[in-house]
C-alpha cells in the first residue's frame, strides 16, 4: 500500500511539471511576437494543447523514466502529513534505514510511538507522565531488548522491564503487558505464569467470553495463554480458571443450557480429547457424533443432547480448540 501511495504522488507532481512546462512555453512565445498578433479571432480561443487531463502518455512515461534516473523522489519536498503516512508502513528496521536519508522524518516521535503501541499494547509508562526529551525510538529499542531477554529467561526479562521503569511491579499491569504483546516466546510465557499464579489470575479476567460459543472460547483462551503439551496440574488449573470465567461471562447461558463451572470444566476435556480424535492422523477409528454426545452426557447428564451435538459440529467443522 506504500508503494501505492508513492506512485500517485510521483504520477501528480509529473503531471503537474509537464503541465508547468507547456504553458510556460506558450508564454514564452507569445512574448516574442512582436506587432499586433496575425492570429484569426478563432485561433485566439483555441484551447492548449498541454491541458493535464488530455496530456500525452508517452511523453509522460518519457518524463518519468527521466526522473526515475535521477533518483527517488525527496519525502522532504511533500506535505509533512503524506510523508508520514507513507513511512507508517514500514516496520522498525526499515524505519531506521530510512531515517538515515531523511534524518527528521524517520526520528519523527510519532512514527516510533505507533511501532510502539502496535507491538506492546500496555506498557505502564504510558499511562505516566513523560519527562522532556523522552524518546520513543529509545523505548522502542528497550522493549525490543526486554522481550529478547524475556524469551530466553521470563524472570530476567520481566526484572528488566521493571528496571527501566516500563512496567510496575503488579500483577494486572504484567497480566495486561502480556496480554497485548504478542512477541512473547509461548512456551517462556508457560513457563512463568506457572510460577506467577497471581499473574495468571489477573490475565484470565481480561478476557471477555460473553456471547461465543464455548469451544470457541476455548481457542480464543488458548490463543493467549497457551495449553501445555501433556496433560497435568498446570493444564486442570487453565480449565478450571477458564470455567469460573466462562460462567461468568454468561450469566444467561447458565441457566438456560443448565451450566456450572463443573459441567464446563467436563466439557472442555471432552472437547480436548475429540479434538485429538478427530485431528489426529494416528487415530483411524475416528469418534463418532452419537459417541461423542453418549460420553460426554454420561459425566454431565443436565446438558441437553443438541447442545452436545453442537460442540461436536463446531471441532470437526472448525478443528482443535488448543491448536
Amino acid at each position: 500500500m506504500g508503494q501505492g501511495l508513492w506512485r500517485v504522488v510521483r504520477n501528480q507532481q509529473l503531471q503537474q511539471q509537464y503541465s508547468e512546462q507547456c504553458f510556460l512555453q506558450q508564454d514564452r512565445e507569445r512574448g516574442q511576437r512582436v506587432g499586433p498578433p496575425l492570429v484569426e479571432p478563432l485561433q485566439q480561443h483555441r484551447t492548449p494543447q498541454c491541458q493535464v487531463p488530455g496530456a500525452d502518455i508517452s511523453h509522460l512515461l518519457r518524463v518519468r523514466k527521466g526522473k526515475e534516473e535521477q533518483g527517488f523522489i525527496d519525502l522532504e519536498m511533500l506535505p509533512p502529513e503524506l510523508s508520514i503516512t507513507i513511512l507508517s508502513y514500514l516496520n522498525a528496521t526499515d524505519l531506521c534505514l530510512a531515517s538515515c536519508v531523511w534524518q527528521d522524518l524517520g526520528n519523527d516521535e510519532y512514527l516510533w510511538q505507533g511501532l510502539c503501541k502496535s507491538t506492546w499494547g500496555h506498557c505502564s509508562i504510558y499511562n505516566r507522565r513523560l519527562p522532556s526529551g523522552f524518546s520513543f525510538r529509545k523505548l522502542y529499542m528497550e522493549l525490543d531488548e526486554g522481550s529478547l531477554t524475556f524469551n530466553a529467561n521470563p524472570q530476567e526479562g520481566i526484572s528488566y522491564f521493571m528496571s527501566r521503569g516500563i512496567l510496575v511491579d503488579h500483577p494486572k499491569e504484567i497480566a495486561k503487558f502480556i496480554f497485548y504483546t504478542r512477541m512473547l516466546n509461548w512456551k517462556m510465557l508457560r513457563i512463568y505464569l506457572d510460577e506467577r499464579r497471581d499473574v495468571l489470575d489477573e490475565l484470565v479476567t481480561l478476557h471477555n467470553f460473553s456471547n461465543q460459543f464455548l469451544p470457541n472460547a476455548l481457542r480464543d483462551f488458548f490463543r493467549h495463554i497457551h495449553a501445555p503439551e501433556e496433560r497435568g496440574e498446570y493444564l486442570e488449573t487453565l480449565i478450571t480458571k477458564f470455567s469460573h470465567r466462562f460462567c461468568a461471562c454468561n450469566p444467561t447461558l447458565v441457566q438456560e443450557v443448565g451450566l456450572s463451572p463443573d459441567a464446563v470444566y467436563v466439557l472442555c476435556y471432552s472437547l480436548i480429547l475429540l479434538s485429538i480424535d478427530l485431528t489426529s492422523p494416528h487415530v483411524k477409528n475416528k469418534m463418532s457424533k452419537r459417541e461423542f454426545i453418549r460420553n460426554t452426557r454420561r459425566a454431565a447428564q443436565n446438558i441437553s443432547e443438541d447442545f452436545v451435538g453442537h460442540l461436536y459440529d463446531n471441532i470437526y467443522l472448525i478443528g482443535h480448540v488448543a491448536a
